[in-house]
């Protein structure tokens, strides 16, 4: 759980920002670049409370149907829900650390708490709105700024945040924050298509330059071992096995469309035989669904670009999204991901004799 400590993280400064009136929204800059140097995640952060998965479709699928105004009350009746089931008061403890997740939530409905739509949420909740935000940035980002360190190419890092800008809602695209990072990243793209291996600067409100500024001086987190993942997908799979059964359907095939990929690895492993065999088979098979989409998409956009390159930076991009337990499960090995960087300098050194020719 992140840490949100009002006396020392910069996060708690946005939602009072918000609170005024005039006070334009804050930059995905502000947030990655702002926060104080001396200040460190706290591991002893409250239990995790997510919304359950009725919660999620209504809020992940219906709200782009919605009008604003609707998503924020949503958003509002899902807060009040997350704090009656946690039994706590506000989203942020006397311990400074956040009391419940609001990662179940998605983006039109965290632009609707960070930017205090209709003016329905307090500070607090801004704050961790806004570091959630701020987190699902940094996500976007963590492939390709692995992948940059293995190549030395540092276009894929802007193409990430050009992705995750135009995922916006027309609300966040319609502030003139979007738009000033829009034209930031876009000023990234073109300058890295000139030189992929040196991060432009001087760029004002380039929310990349501000990632790999707070990324350099970031203490490493820490994710639940892979035991208590598997632990928890247990729990999980025998649950929606008893509601099946109650509604009838015995025979129904455990639903996997919704688990993570680490997840997902932890079944395929079956490490602690608390899984079936066939419950192991279809983890495995999922992974690969989805790791055989990934590469095709990569092929798809090495060939839509003429750019041969961007297949094995779509390859290294998906390896180094993946947890060690991911890369195991599915047999992408080191030697895997050297061959991919061997045929990205490959591939790059005959692009740049093509355009030198």
């Amino acid at each position: 759980m992140t840490s949100v400590n009002t006396g020392l993280n910069a996060y708690a400064m946005i939602g009072s920002a918000y609170a005024r009136a005039a006070a334009p929204p804050p930059t995905l800059a502000s947030y990655l670049g702002s926060a104080d140097s001396g200040t460190s995640p706290d591991s002893n952060a409250a239990t995790n409370l997510t919304l359950s998965d009725a919660a999620k479709a209504q809020l992940a699928n219906a709200s782009t149907a919605k009008s604003f105004a609707d998503v924020t009350a949503d958003a509002r009746s899902a807060l009040d829900g997350l704090y009656a089931a946690a039994k706590v008061k506000g989203p942020i403890g006397d311990d400074g650390t956040a009391t419940i997740d609001l990662s179940s939530f998605d983006r039109r409905s965290l632009f609707a708490i960070v930017t205090n739509n209709a003016g329905k949420f307090t500070p607090d909740e801004q704050n961790v709105a806004g570091a959630e935000l701020a987190n699902r940035f940094s996500a976007a980002l963590a492939p390709a700024a692995a992948t940059s360190k293995l190549t030395g190419d540092v276009s894929s890092l802007y193409k990430a945040a050009l992705d995750f800008l135009d995922g916006a809602s027309p609300e966040e695209k319609a502030t003139a924050t979007w738009s000033a990072q829009r034209a930031a990243v876009a000023k990234g793209v073109q300058a890295t298509q000139q030189n992929p291996t040196t991060a432009p600067s001087g760029i004002a409100n380039d929310p990349v330059a501000a990632y790999l500024a707070q990324s350099a001086s970031a203490p490493s987190t820490t994710t639940p071992d892979i035991s208590t993942v598997a632990k928890n997908m247990r729990a999980a799979l025998d649950a929606q096995e008893k509601a099946a059964a109650a509604a009838g359907k015995s025979s129904q095939q455990a639903d996997l469309s919704a688990v993570d990929n680490r997840s997902l690895a932890a079944i395929s492993l079956n490490q602690d035989n608390l899984f079936s065999a066939r419950e192991s088979y279809a983890a495995k098979q999922a992974l690969d669904s989805r790791n055989r989409a990934s590469i095709l998409a990569a092929l798809k956009q090495s060939q839509s670009s003429g750019d041969p390159t961007q297949l094995s930076l779509g390859i290294l991009n998906t390896y180094s999204s993946m947890s060690a337990e991911e890369r195991q499960a599915v047999n992408w090995t080191p030697s895997f991901r050297d061959n991919a960087v061997a045929n990205y300098q490959s591939a790059s050194r005959i692009m740049s004799m093509l355009k030198g020719a």
